[in-house]
């Protein structure tokens, strides 16, 4: 069974507004038989920390374009994307590039 994981998570660029403007949040994931990866987590942060509007995060399984997010400060894309592996004391971070007018 796998280990619990801490994380940081990060939410900018209005993202936060959606986490009861919260920017930053320690978080421990519970312990499950396979490790966590980009995907659950994001299935983990919409049932635990999303308060309003899911469809300005998330887009089916994956976060809606015009998010960018990075993994310990690099591109998620170079990094697996949604099959990342999560790993102890990560540093996630959502940006919204989508400005309202």
């Amino acid at each position: 069974m796998a280990a619990s994981i801490a994380l940081r998570l990060e939410f900018g660029g209005g993202a936060e507004l959606l986490f009861d403007g919260v920017r930053e949040h320690q978080v421990t994931l519970p312990s499950q038989s396979e490790p966590w990866d980009m995907k659950q987590l994001l299935v983990w942060i919409k049932g635990n920390l999303l308060k309003e509007r899911p469809e300005l995060f998330v887009q089916g399984e994956t976060v809606r374009p015009g998010i960018l997010v990075l993994i310990n400060e690099a591109d998620w894309e170079l990094m697996g994307a949604l099959t990342y592996q999560l790993q102890d004391q990560d540093n996630v971070v959502f940006i919204s590039t989508l400005h309202g007018g």
